[in-house]
């Protein structure tokens, strides 16, 4: 799995570190029982690290949400200003190509809360609850996209959208403060997959 090679790599790499610290350790002039002791922490470290990084596999990442998604599921957090909570936007999303099929590996998104986004968010998730799949994409992609004919293909998603979408809101998940989070979003009611025509018989 993707996601397993990547926490692989992620202990691996901090092993490296560990390594290049015991080197240096040894070339210090110290006890041998603070050398033996550290090789242990360190070894135990670098397990823990595998096994702690399981852990965060399902929380929602302050990423960009993908150009073109559908959404699978959704959860929205209101402000609770008592408790100094700002809410959130949980988007569980699909990725999807060219031709609007799902990558078939869902991952969740965190987008900070705005009153607009959170309207829409719950509007789709009344769709999908009705069987109406709902999907969406960055507003760069609609900009961009925006003056193709809709249904040609899965960039109709993008003209249907019109113009304009959802402000994701600020502060500490701002696109400034996030690598590269979408600033607006867009969500839609998503066009059926483009298959390829049949052979004629």
């Amino acid at each position: 799995m993707k996601e397993q090679a990547s926490i692989a790599l992620l202990a691996l790499s901090y092993a490296l570190l560990v390594v290049l610290h015991l080197v240096l350790l040894n070339s210090l002039n110290v006890r041998r029982v603070v050398k033996g002791a550290t090789v242990v922490l360190m070894t135990a470290f670098c397990v823990g690290t595998f096994f702690w990084m399981q852990g965060v596999l399902g929380w929602s990442a302050a990423v960009a949400v993908p150009e073109r998604f559908k959404i699978v599921a959704t959860r929205v957090i209101e402000p609770d200003h008592r408790r100094h909570r700002s809410g959130a936007i949980h988007l569980w999303l699909e990725e999807l190509d060219d031709r609007n099929i799902p990558s078939g590996i869902p991952r969740a998104y965190l987008l900070p809360y705005s009153p607009e986004l959170a309207a829409k968010v719950m509007s789709a998730d009344a769709e999908i609850k009705k069987g109406n799949a709902q999907g969406g994409s960055a507003h760069s992609l609609g900009a961009r996209l925006g003056g193709e004919p809709e249904g040609a293909n899965v960039r109709g998603i993008a003209s249907g959208l019109g113009s304009g979408g959802d402000p994701s809101g600020g502060g500490a998940l701002a696109p400034s403060s996030v690598g590269g989070q979408s600033s607006q979003i867009n969500l839609i009611s998503l066009p059926p997959p483009l298959l390829p025509p049949k052979d004629d018989p």
